[in-house]
């Protein structure tokens, strides 16, 4: 593994990725992308089982008692508790809508920053591995006399493209995908709330409700 080891390269790759995203987004964006990424990594996916017996409550108590009865609930999700806040307020089912889809347009837009960041870096980071090879075939090609000098220079001008490949390959672009992929997932989930809540403003019936908060899952989910 030690062949594999060279700090120039390494400098050249990282450091020249790293510099050129830096020059793309300002630090507050670059620096929010790595937390969205570890996010993405580590954080739970929706629990849509536990979002559906929620809304199905909250439709089995609004028809039994009333929707003003809803403010009175304690919610821990923010996006369904707004939603909710709403409908106890007699807000219209088109507006309703409106203000829950802009914040769900809203998250899709902030992740799509995350994944831009990191499409950029899958693409910078073969860029710079192919510079790294060019600086060590000029200066391979600088000292041909001196056949010492000609390994080190070889190890530059390979080993970058290497790196460049690898941290693209196996690192940025699959983040960039993870980060997709959790987006869709989230936004899935809370466009599922949110026919749920307009749902419950229509005063659909509980097992309504229920069946089609089900048509957003897949079969195996929806026997979970």
């Amino acid at each position: 593994m030690g062949g594999f080891i060279d700090i120039p390269s390494v400098v050249i790759v990282f450091g020249g990725t790293c510099a050129s995203i830096f020059i793309m987004y300002p630090m507050k964006t670059v620096l929010g992308s790595i937390k969205v990424a570890m996010k993405a990594f580590f954080a739970k996916s929706p629990d849509h089982a536990e979002s559906i017996r929620t809304l199905v409550m909250l439709a089995d108590k609004a028809r039994k008692e009333s929707l003003v009865a809803l403010e009175k609930v304690s919610l821990d999700d923010p996006f369904l508790k707004r939603g909710i806040q709403l409908v106890a307020d007699g807000t219209e089912e088109s507006l309703v809508r409106t203000v829950m889809q802009i914040e769900i347009d809203n998250m899709k837009s902030r992740h799509k920053v995350g994944q831009s960041v990191f499409k950029n870096l899958g693409s910078m980071s073969p860029a710079f591995g192919m510079i790294g090879t060019l600086i060590g075939l000029v200066q391979m090609l600088q000292n041909l006399s001196d056949p010492s000098s000609i390994g080190p220079a070889m190890a530059v001008a390979l080993l970058t493209t290497f790196y460049g490949s690898m941290l693209a390959n196996l690192v940025f672009i699959p983040v960039a995908n993870k980060l997709g992929e959790r987006s869709s997932e989230e936004a899935g989930a809370l466009e599922m709330v949110m026919e749920g809540v307009i749902g419950i403003l229509n005063g659909e019936h509980p097992t309504i409700v229920k069946e089609k908060l089900y048509s957003f899952l897949a079969p195996s989910m929806r026997d979970a």
